[in-house]
């Protein structure tokens, strides 16, 4: 060794792949002659190759014969350190690196290379560790190398080649250093200005052209200007390196998409419990359903689901979404459930309407009337908070409805009146049939509790459990759910306009059907606000008068059969008992009969005497009208004629 540098085969030399260096061994003993290398010295005259020791002889090459990049690949590798000797002067090269900096360099390099290169460096190594082996059993390390060489097909020369590499490296940190150190080759082709700003500019558009098509109208435009370009894959290439993957999302696909590469946000629930915070959204099933009008539409479910435990609470079926039916829903869940405390739900017409936000801090859709009572979710003290539509993360209902649609809408019910999510995916049976009303809500009605008790649920607080589980351990453990009053479940249904209450009775007709209660009586003949379930209309209604004042819950007063003698025995003893209530009532007054009311008069006074006097002066109060005039003439006739006859009279 001369100096700081190292000796090398023309083998070795060639695999070691060093820049400004031919890779192949016949090329680069002809660099060897051509430069007249075994003539050539260093500075104190020594020369600068030797024999080569072992068998096989040969020659090694000092490296102060190599180009000065060549060096300076192996300062880089740790083989070599400044200053390098060369014939004609000194190279003053910069101070190597500290052995713990290189290795870190050779790391980070390695953990940027492809799965390829790791994996030839991991066998490069599996190959040198075979060969240590043999020599710690004894064997030499030429004899080692030989077995290694035979057992793995690699050459002797490219196994020592290997060992150069990791000359001086500590044990841990040879993988690195093994990793083979390819770089392209050739100069970067270069893309005119113009060119390139037409190719991203028309690459990034929402219709999503494809490479070939850009380039073509690149390359187009590139002849009729007289202005080389290079191959599309340069092009192409170039994108892919230059532009942010973010960029082409937004142009080629938009915003809304750039939000997917942002990972999603993790929320838990187990500070929440049951009927803490539900949520609420409609779904439209893809199947023909025949309505009682004889329409065939497809219907739309609104449901109100737990986020605590994703149990689904309540539901209802109708045409369209409406702020009906979501007061509805919310009743039944006041009903069944109880009150929670707070509501997730879409900034939308029929979530967000004047009946159920109205008053709401939050409340951004309309503005909030001060002269209409506050909204239902407002009145019950629920807590609003709107969401994005559409959001899973925001609505975990929206991953429910993708069961509703595997299990309800291609139920064998159904079969016939599916017709697939899109116009692509109809089944060959499209429009076979469609499925009544009521048969398609007793599979809504039997499938949805399935689904609640569905075991193996992999959410938060469900465990491999289900939905129904989880709900009812929140509820064992205490949790502190509202109880609706009577007239808080009231208040939730639908308020009909104005009926007028019977005349006779107090009956009330609405929808069809009579309602009455006793005590009615006193409102017959008065107007009276209604509150009602459409979808149980043969339960009872409750009657409000116009002040909102509550007046009676009415059941259903329903036509029976006219030999129906249960029915009649029951009117009778109704009737029976209306007049028993009655004289109890009159009784209650403690009246006076009409004997002693005529006894209780008092006397009636003596009435003074009268007479007539004997000269009487008319007396007019002005002028009369015509009208007047003419009103009183018929009397006067009469009673001239009267006065005739009695003159007459008087002279007989």
């Amino acid at each position: 060794m001369i100096g700081t540098g190292i000796w090398m085969t023309a083998t070795e030399i060639a695999e070691a792949g060093l820049p400004g260096l031919p890779r192949d061994k016949r090329k680069m003993n002809e660099l060897i002659a051509a430069d007249r290398w075994a003539i050539r010295v260093g500075p104190d005259g020594a020369a600068l190759h030797r024999k080569r020791a072992g068998r096989g002889g040969g020659f090694e090459w000092h490296s102060a014969l190599f180009p000065e990049r060549a060096r300076l690949e192996l300062v880089k590798r740790g083989l070599i350190a400044a200053p390098v000797q060369t014939t004609s002067r000194i190279v003053t090269l910069p101070p190597a690196r500290s052995a713990s900096d290189h290795a870190a360099a050779q790391w980070a390099a390695y953990d940027r290379a492809p799965q390829g290169v790791k994996d030839e460096a991991a066998r490069r190594l599996a190959v040198l560790n075979a060969v240590e082996a043999a020599q710690g059993s004894g064997a030499t390390k030429t004899r080692a190398i030989g077995q290694a060489s035979a057992q793995h097909g690699v050459s002797a020369a490219t196994i020592n080649n290997w060992f150069a590499l990791v000359a001086g490296v500590s044990r841990p940190d040879r993988l690195a250093f093994l990793a083979p150190d390819r770089k392209g080759g050739g100069a970067k082709a270069e893309i005119d200005a113009d060119a390139w700003q037409r190719y991203v500019s028309d690459y990034l558009r929402a219709s999503k052209p494809t490479h070939a098509a850009c380039y073509f109208r690149v390359q187009a435009w590139a002849n009729a200007a007289g202005i080389p370009i290079p191959h599309a894959k340069t092009f192409q290439r170039r994108l892919e390196a230059e532009i942010p993957p973010e960029v082409l999302l937004a142009r080629r696909e938009g915003m809304e998409r750039v939000v997917e590469m942002l990972p999603p946000q993790e929320r838990s629930v187990a500070h929440l419990h049951a009927l803490h915070s539900v949520n609420i959204d409609g779904h439209k099933f893809d199947v023909r359903v025949k309505w009682p009008d004889g329409s065939i539409e497809r219907p739309m479910l609104v449901g109100i689901q737990d986020i605590y435990s994703r149990k689904m609470l309540a539901w209802r079926i109708d045409k369209s979404e409406n702020a009906a039916v979501t007061r509805l829903v919310y009743a039944d869940l006041f009903r069944r459930w109880g009150i929670p405390k707070r509501a997730y739900l879409d900034n939308s017409r029929t979530f967000a309407s004047l009946w159920m936000t109205n008053g709401a801090k939050t409340r951004f859709r309309f503005k909030t009337r001060e002269d209409l009572p506050e909204g239902l979710l407002v009145a019950m003290g629920i807590e609003v908070v709107f969401v994005t539509p559409y959001h899973g993360q925001a609505k975990p209902i929206e991953r429910f409805w993708r069961d509703c649609a595997e299990y309800i809408a291609r139920h064998p019910a159904c079969d016939g009146a599916y017709v697939g999510p899109h116009t692509q995916a109809k089944p060959h049976n499209y429009g076979e049939k469609a499925i009544p009303l009521a048969e398609f809500a007793a599979v809504v009605d039997e499938v949805i509790p399935q689904l609640n008790a569905k075991m193996g649920r992999r959410t938060e607080i469900a465990s491999a459990g289900s939905f129904d589980q989880a709900f009812e351990r929140s509820v064992a453990a205490g949790a502190p759910i509202g109880r609706a009053t009577p007239e808080q479940l009231r208040m939730a249904l639908l308020a009909s306009d104005t009926v007028v209450a019977d005349r006779k009775s107090g009956a009330v007709t609405f929808a069809g059907n009579r309602y009455w209660a006793e005590g009615m009586g006193a409102y017959a003949g008065q107007r009276l606000v209604l509150r009602f379930d459409p979808d149980d209309l043969h339960a009872c209604v409750y009657a409000y008068d116009l002040k909102g004042q509550f007046v009676a819950e009415l059941p259903i007063w329903e036509a029976v059969g006219f030999d129906n003698l249960a029915a009649a025995k029951a009117t009778a003893a109704l009737r029976a008992r209306h007049r028993k209530a009655v004289r109890a009532a009159v009784e209650a007054e403690n009246l006076l009969c009409a004997d002693e009311l005529a006894r209780s008069m008092p006397a009636a006074a003596t009435a003074p005497e009268t007479h007539e006097p004997r000269v009487v002066r008319p007396v007019r109060s002005g002028r009369r009208s015509s009208t007047a005039a003419a009103l009183a003439a018929p009397q006067n006739d009469v009673i001239d004629r009267l006065g005739a006859g009695l003159r007459l009279v008087v002279n007989e």
